[in-house]
């Protein structure tokens, strides 16, 4: 009996992924509002009833894609290991993680920001979409633990955690159209570089937090920013 079960759970996982690719396609081809569960059921070889027997509409399979993409990125992230006691090694290793998983799929670039067709999370509920964004800021969440334990306050970090990731976010946009060759320019090098002169800003030996975010002692705060906010 529970042989049986496994292989009906295995088929059913099997037909999900096969849902799920199709949906990436079409979604790729038409974006969320263009795409339909009828042309989603036809890529992926399926009725559209049978469809609904896994989603109960696009907007949950693009949910659904959005968030195995960013279970991705958080074990790429989370498998990017950091140096102990070396607050600022573990900035660089850490953010290097998240910008390399998009720099190498930028499919997911588009999905986790909505650049299907728009700019805007059309059609996921507020619940949803709060979700998705709670576990796209966990992916940045090492890089914040790890500036707090260089010395910075709560809000500093935050405000440096919120740069770095518009900075990022902003090179793979220019890697990925190729609008960066008219600068002559490197996106991944260029983002290497920011978090190298970020991670010098804040010398380790501010530390009074550990790397795991507990405070160990009054930490100074640095009075430079890096947009001087």
């Amino acid at each position: 009996m529970q042989a049986k079960l496994q292989r009906q759970q295995t088929m059913t996982d099997a037909r999900r992924a096969l849902v799920l690719d199709a949906a990436r396609a079409v979604f790729s081809e038409a974006g969320i509002e263009g795409a339909s569960i009828r042309e989603i059921a036809k890529k992926a070889g399926y009725t559209p009833g049978a469809i609904y027997s896994y989603f109960d509409s696009k907007e949950s399979i693009y949910g659904a894609l959005l968030g195995e993409s960013l279970e991705r990125l958080n074990r790429t992230v989370e498998a990017a290991r950091g140096v102990k006691n070396q607050p600022d090694k573990t900035l660089q290793c850490k953010a290097q993680a998240w910008f390399g998983f998009y720099a190498a799929n930028p499919r997911d670039l588009d999905l986790g920001f909505y650049l299907v067709r728009g700019m805007r999370p059309r059609g996921l509920t507020g619940e949803l979409n709060s979700r998705l964004n709670e576990r796209l800021y966990d992916a940045l969440r090492p890089c914040e633990a790890a500036l707090r334990a260089m010395g910075l306050g709560l809000d500093e970090a935050l405000r440096e955690t919120t740069a770095l990731f518009a900075h990022g976010v902003g090179l793979l946009l220019l890697q990925h159209t190729g609008r960066i060759r008219m600068f002559g320019q490197s996106g991944p090098a260029l983002f290497k570089r920011y978090v190298e002169q970020l991670a010098a800003r804040y010398a380790p030996a501010l530390a009074g937090i550990d790397v795991d975010g507990d405070v160990l002692e009054p930490a100074p705060s640095p009075q430079v920013d890096l947009f001087d906010l």
